[in-house]
């Protein structure tokens, strides 16, 4: 089982998108700067993800997601949500 997740920083207002097949290992590296691209911004909280049965189906939603319609829906789901 294949995840696209989308975390929050705390601190900043940034959003930070990819996929994993271990989420709570990922989100465990993201918060202690094992990951060059987000440990600037840490820490991190799981903001919303979902399942895939296939690494191919998830990296097209995450491909989705970092697009600007994508940027623009995770932004109106942020306004909509208690996150923000």
């Amino acid at each position: 089982m294949w995840k696209v997740y989308v975390l929050r920083s705390v601190q900043f207002n940034r959003f930070y998108i990819s996929m994993t097949s271990n989420l709570p290992r990922r989100l465990k590296e993201h918060n202690s700067g094992k990951t060059k691209s987000t440990k600037g911004f840490k820490p991190w909280k799981l903001f919303f993800f979902e399942d895939f049965d296939s690494r191919k189906e998830a990296r097209n939603r995450e491909k989705y997601l970092k697009s600007g319609i994508g940027r623009e829906f995770i932004k109106n789901k942020w306004s909509s949500s208690s996150a923000g």
